[in-house]
């Protein structure tokens, strides 16, 4: 990776060739394809992040009690939300973002938080808390490059990993729907099974974007198959508008709670890293140069989401991982062509009927497609703790603690219940309990004492990260997270620092 400061500037340039006047850009990132190209791969970014970017959505909106028409409003808000934050992360006006192809939509790392303010406190209270943490988050941009230390893979993949493990009760608790007994019917269970053997089975044997789509696919194929047995109404579809402005502050005004507002100023501290981290793997991924600066446009641009998100009915967002895999997989690099997704899913936003579409799939059908869906923001974090090196170190106690802390409310809902309300509803969801105890033990083991000679990278002479002991280098990290062994460079090496 080429470290340097960007030109943000930069205009392609022309030349005039035998068969007309052909741009070719300056940065890989430039390039301008045809409109049919660009509405294509557009199209299929769309698809490959439309599950996730709705499922905190449905999440939330389930835990707040919403019927299915209100629930189609918080869905429309996700996608219109995801539009506009995308287009800011991909054009970058008024250096909101990084110019470079990378989507944004509703992140997952908050929703177990904000599943526990929602269905105790309401939604106000959930964008109150999102729209104050967004305003802290982008006060930390300008110098967030000198606090990335503190977020190694140890600890993120920690907090990542428990943000998979809490989502999980939220997919049983579909799959029971309600049902007075506490377990799920055998026609639920059959239903969920059904859809979750599909998913998987889509995932085998389709080729290509079809398998990177599977949970989509999933999702429509088991709501066709609960059709016949009544399990699915889409009476209330025609109820509400079909087409709205983003139905601003339709659930009241934001209110503040400093317990809420604390705890999602912690989750921002891993929202910025993990959005500090996609930046520089897509930077690595286009061969494009990223700097300090650069990483704080583009972390404006996923800020964006949760200040704009509350005023448009929507949750936090962050840059999406499997765009990341799809840059990847596919060669193709231009952010025009994730600007283009942009605009259809600010289109798909202004249509509330389409919300309400998805709102009317039946929760069993759900749950099945959810234990992969938030299983792999699980093993997302695996994926990240398997670059850490545990030998002769104390990085594995750090981990181990910090799951613990993580698992416990979990397992013993009530474990907290006996502390002061504003420490329980902070500590309930265990994530910020595991962000506490991986931060200070990270500090403790790797930072206090440690020699700093030769540790640090330096980007335009500005620190980016020191990497720790037992704890491989930022943009190495990066780097591997996104590349499988056939998407080496040519020659079979990975992209390394020209530096």
């Amino acid at each position: 990776m080429r470290f340097g400061k960007p030109d943000r500037d930069t205009q392609a340039t022309t030349k005039a060739g035998a068969e007309g006047d052909t741009a070719t850009p300056h940065r890989p990132e430039d390039e301008r394809l045809p409109p049919k190209l660009l509405l294509l791969y557009g199209l299929q970014h769309i698809l490959t992040m439309y599950a996730g970017a709705v499922a905190p959505a449905l999440v939330i909106g389930g835990a707040a009690g919403l019927d299915p028409s209100d629930l189609g409003i918080l869905v429309s808000g996700a996608l219109l939300v995801a539009g506009i934050a995308t287009l800011l992360q991909s054009l970058g006006p008024w250096r909101m973002g990084a110019q470079l192809p990378i989507v944004v939509a509703s992140s997952f790392v908050p929703v177990s938080a904000m599943t526990a303010i929602a269905a105790e406190q309401g939604l106000p209270v959930v964008f109150g808390a999102s729209l104050v943490g967004g305003v802290f988050a982008l006060c930390l941009t300008p110098f967030f490059g000198h606090l990335v230390r503190f977020f190694p893979p140890q600890v993120t993949g920690s907090i990542i990993t428990v943000i998979g493990l809490s989502l999980m009760p939220v997919a049983a608790g579909w799959v029971i729907d309600g049902a007075e007994s506490g377990h799920p019917s055998m026609g639920n269970l059959a239903l969920a099974g059904a859809t979750l053997a599909l998913v998987l089975l889509f995932s085998r044997v389709l080729p290509g974007l079809l398998g990177r789509v599977s949970i989509l696919l999933g999702l429509v194929a088991g709501t066709l198959i609960a059709l016949p047995f009544g399990k699915t109404d889409f009476g209330s579809v025609p109820d509400g508008a079909y087409f709205a402005l983003g139905s601003p502050l339709h659930f009241g005004m934001p209110v503040f709670d400093v317990a809420a507002i604390l705890t999602m100023c912690v989750i921002m501290l891993v929202v910025l890293t993990e959005g500090a981290s996609h930046i520089i793997a897509v930077g690595e991924i286009t061969g494009s140069k990223v700097d300090a600066k650069r990483i704080s446009a583009g972390l404006r641009a996923d800020v964006s989401a949760s200040i704009i998100g509350p005023l448009l009915n929507s949750t936090p967002g962050s840059s999406f991982a499997q765009n990341i895999g799809l840059l990847a997989l596919t060669k193709i690099r231009s952010r025009y062509v994730v600007a283009t997704g942009a605009g259809i899913l600010i289109v798909l936003g202004l249509f509330p009927v389409l919300g309400r579409v998805v709102a009317a799939i039946p929760m069993p059908v759900l749950g099945g497609a959810g234990l992969v869906l938030f299983g792999s923001v699980a093993a997302s974090g695996v994926r990240t703790l398997a670059k850490v090196d545990f030998d002769n170190n104390l990085n594995l106690i750090l981990v181990a603690t910090s799951l613990g802390f993580g698992i416990v409310p979990m397992a013993v809902p009530e474990f907290y219940e006996g502390f002061p309300p504003q420490v329980a509803l902070v500590l309930h969801s265990g994530i910020v309990g595991a962000a506490i105890v991986a931060i200070v033990l990270n500090i403790c083991f790797n930072v206090i004492g440690r020699p700093r000679a030769g540790d640090t990278p330096e980007i335009d002479g500005e620190e980016l990260r020191t990497a720790g002991p037992g704890e491989a280098k930022y943009t190495e990290s990066a780097d591997a997270a996104y590349r499988t062994p056939d998407q080496r460079e040519p020659g079979g090496e990975l992209a390394k620092d020209a530096d």
